[in-house]
């Protein structure tokens, strides 16, 4: 999968994406990461991008023709989609990084000062997301957030494939609780099932365990998965503990 990148700032992406995950997706070549500056398009002699807004206001707003022309300079491949991150756009969840992990493509334009042209948006088609009901002061943690998210769910990223999919989120539900050595700590213990082998009654534990958390911690997600069209062993644990 491509990752080509626009922003004023390249070095945050590059130097971000150095570590961890993304960086041995990077070596393993299950993904690349391209970053495009619009400065390096811009007609400005002084590598200017942004300007004061027609009808006055506070702030600077970013320019058509740098953002668009950096936007011409990449080679769209099949299967790609054009993202522009803004706390105007749709709220980001688990059910976007799916659809996104499955292009071959993600580009996504950064924004930073007051904003964007409204013209950018329109012209580039691009679908506008953002990561919360908040507002920073550029697109490119935001950016980093989707990047993370997406790259984790690709073939091949993490050695356990069953890591994404226990993942909260992933099937609508938060996670169960995790526990490792030691077995106490400060009186709390790891729970007895944990412990007895029994790997049937471990899965059913741990299923019963996200349908307790979400419930508890996320009452609206709980509601939302019980309508919808669960699994008949979903619903035997369910209806086991009086949850359904």
């Amino acid at each position: 999968m491509r990752f080509d990148v626009l922003t004023l700032f390249p070095e945050v992406i590059v130097d971000a994406c150095n570590f961890s995950i993304i960086k041995n997706a990077i070596d393993n070549n299950l993904i690349s990461i391209n970053t495009i500056n619009p400065r390096d398009y811009t007609n400005d002699k002084h590598k200017k991008v942004d300007d004061t807004p027609y009808g006055g206001g506070a702030g600077m707003l970013l320019q058509c023709q740098p953002y668009l022309d950096a936007l011409k300079s990449v080679k769209i491949s099949d299967n790609s989609q054009i993202i522009i991150m803004t706390p105007q756009g749709k709220t980001y969840n688990q059910q976007m990084a799916k659809e996104f992990s499955k292009r071959n493509q993600l580009i996504i334009i950064c924004g930073h000062y007051e904003g964007f042209d409204e013209r950018i948006k329109k012209i580039s088609g691009a679908l506008e997301v953002s990561i919360g009901d908040f507002v920073m002061t550029g697109g490119e943690l935001p950016a980093l957030c989707i990047m993370d998210s997406v790259v984790r769910l690709l073939d091949g990223v993490l050695g356990d494939s069953e890591s994404k999919e226990n993942d909260s989120h992933y099937d609508g539900l938060l996670e169960h609780p995790h526990y490792t050595k030691p077995r106490e700590y400060e009186g709390e213990c790891v729970p007895e099932i944990l412990l007895s082998g029994n790997h049937e009654k471990i899965k059913e534990w741990r299923r019963l365990q996200q349908f307790l958390v979400t419930q508890k911690k996320r009452p609206d997600l709980f509601e939302k998965f019980i309508k919808s069209n669960i699994s008949e062993y979903d619903k035997k644990i369910l209806k086991k503990y009086n949850l359904f």
